[in-house]
């Protein structure tokens, strides 16, 4: 018996161990970005990983000659406008293709599946003619209107409604609400998790985008946060002091929305309804 219980805690010991590796090694560049906008350019050239004492120099270049807080706000209106109507089409997409199920619709959902496979470089130069035709360039619509519905969503809010209880929804006819009632006051409040979970990949998928920014805002002004790091490296000489500050800044958000939200994301990607 007690030799079971040593070799229990020698494997114990040895998984805690791996987790602690791995979680280390998960951390560290998140702790080199933080330290290097502590540092000067050189220091995080030559590997230093310990904090500085040039974070106030690193502020007052980034606001002498970087136009953050334009870049910072244009990030978070394009994104929360495309998370907040991508929820809505792709939660009633995934509600109609799961509750109101037949042959044609499941041929259809097969078809979106099969459109994931298609990278997004190859309908890039058809979408820029089509926006430049509708003028629709340097706008938040520009910005917004190809992520409002995706493969990805409708199918994982589908995969989620399959264990949405559809006595629910025959209680609700019964007393009298149509479906846009029901959609609202019923499977929005018992979805709350799935809802939490797209909302944190939507808007990390959002503000994190590059390629589609990089052609369809073309002003200076229009320009987001990923576009606005990518610039700082476009010169002769990089400050990567100024670079690491402005990469940290421009985690924040994806940060306090995430913990803010771990709970319901993690319910909401395994499924649970409650």
């Amino acid at each position: 018996m007690s030799k079971l219980v040593k070799k229990s805690n020698i494997s114990k010991t040895i998984e805690y161990t791996f987790i602690v590796i791995v979680c280390l090694f998960s951390i560290f560049p998140f702790y080199w970005m933080l330290a290097g906008a502590t540092n000067r350019s050189v220091d995080v050239i030559t590997g230093k990983i310990t904090p500085g004492t040039n974070l106030f120099e690193n502020i007052r270049t980034m606001l002498s000659t970087v136009k953050l807080p334009r870049a910072f706000w244009n990030s978070i209106r394009t994104s929360v406008i495309q998370t907040v109507l991508s929820i809505i089409v792709c939660s009633m997409a995934g509600y109609g293709f799961q509750i109101y199920r037949d042959k044609a619709k499941t041929r259809l959902m097969n078809i979106l599946l099969l459109s994931m496979m298609i990278p997004f470089a190859t309908t890039m130069i058809p979408l820029f003619k089509l926006f430049s035709r509708f003028h629709l360039l340097n706008s938040t619509m520009g910005f917004v209107l190809p992520g409002i519905s995706t493969a990805f969503l409708i199918f994982f809010f589908r995969q989620n409604s399959v264990s949405f209880p559809v006595e629910t929804i025959q209680a609700a006819r019964v007393d009298g609400l149509n479906e846009f009632q029901i959609y609202i006051r019923v499977y929005v409040p018992i979805m709350a998790p799935t809802f939490a979970a797209a909302a944190i990949v939507t808007f990390m998928n959002a503000w994190n985008n590059y390629m589609w920014p990089l052609v369809v805002m073309q002003k200076q002004n229009m320009q987001t946060m990923p576009l606005l790091v990518s610039g700082l490296t476009a010169g002769y000489v990089t400050d990567y002091g100024l670079l690491m500050l402005c990469v940290s800044i421009m985690t924040i958000p994806t940060v306090v929305l995430f913990f803010s939200q771990q709970k319901k994301f993690i319910e909401g990607v395994t499924g649970s309804v409650k």
